[in-house]
């Protein structure tokens, strides 16, 4: 699939459907994707039962973003994952030209955005029997609750609070999706590497020690870089560490 790659208009060829309310756009997203003939962003202005990661409870609350974007790719598994580096890149233009500022925002793997050092935006991929669904959470306005935040978890921040900036959802998703074509088209023409090469420039923690705890185990090290299949690799005291699947802590 190629999308357009004008980073100002609604890229060629991507619905747009923005629901009042819906369990979740993720839910949504695997109801209709039997019966889409094209990819399209589906937003939702509440959701009554959206998850994150791992099935965890996505709160939202009123005047934040929620979305998901319906694709349909059709390269190997390993290849289609790697959007969610497409995704991130995609948020971090957005907030960027929503805020005219770069140096707050940063990209966390595997696939969350912060701002000052806090979470602000999170990104869920789920694969169907034909589809890819990229879920988008983005604290525009308010943040979680406290017990709603996992212990050690980057504490989650809001775009208003702290850069001051006042965005609808509707209108950030004119930036997100232009965004993402541009993005995708890079990854579709040019393969992982352009996508590698900007995620890593705009990522935190870089050159530094974090902590990487798998399903089974927590690892200490460097953050070295992300290699050519999107894996964390870790300088450790052991040795170099690849991590194709982690939760990352500062």
């Amino acid at each position: 699939m190629r999308l357009s790659s004008n980073r100002h208009t609604w890229p060629e060829g991507v619905g747009r459907t923005v629901l009042p309310s819906v369990d979740s756009t993720m839910s949504e997203a695997a109801r209709v994707a039997a019966s889409s003939a094209f990819p399209q962003w589906i937003m939702a202005l509440s959701q009554t039962g959206a998850h994150g990661r791992r099935g965890r409870p996505w709160s939202m609350p009123e005047g934040n973003f929620a979305a998901t974007l319906l694709m349909f790719p059709t390269e190997p598994p390993a290849l289609v994952a790697l959007r969610s580096f497409v995704a991130s890149l995609a948020l971090y233009d957005a907030f960027v030209a929503v805020t005219g500022r770069a140096d707050p925002f940063a990209l966390k793997w595997p696939n969350d955005v912060l701002l000052n050092g806090g979470k602000v935006a999170g990104i869920l991929l789920e694969r169907g029997a034909s589809h890819l669904a990229i879920g988008i959470g983005i604290n525009l306005v308010e943040v979680p609750g406290a017990d709603q935040v996992e212990a050690g978890a980057t504490p989650p921040v809001s775009l208003a609070h702290e850069t001051g900036a006042l965005i609808a959802p509707e209108e950030f998703l004119d930036h997100l999706a232009p965004s993402f074509a541009y993005w995708e088209s890079q990854f579709t023409t040019y393969g992982f590497g352009p996508v590698r090469e900007a995620w890593l420039a705009r990522a935190a923690r870089l050159g530094t020690e974090i902590r990487a705890r798998t399903m089974r185990e927590t690892h200490h090290g460097i953050f070295e870089t992300v290699d050519a299949f999107g894996n964390l690799v870790l300088d450790t005291r052991a040795g170099k560490l690849t991590i194709p699947a982690a939760e990352v802590y500062f």
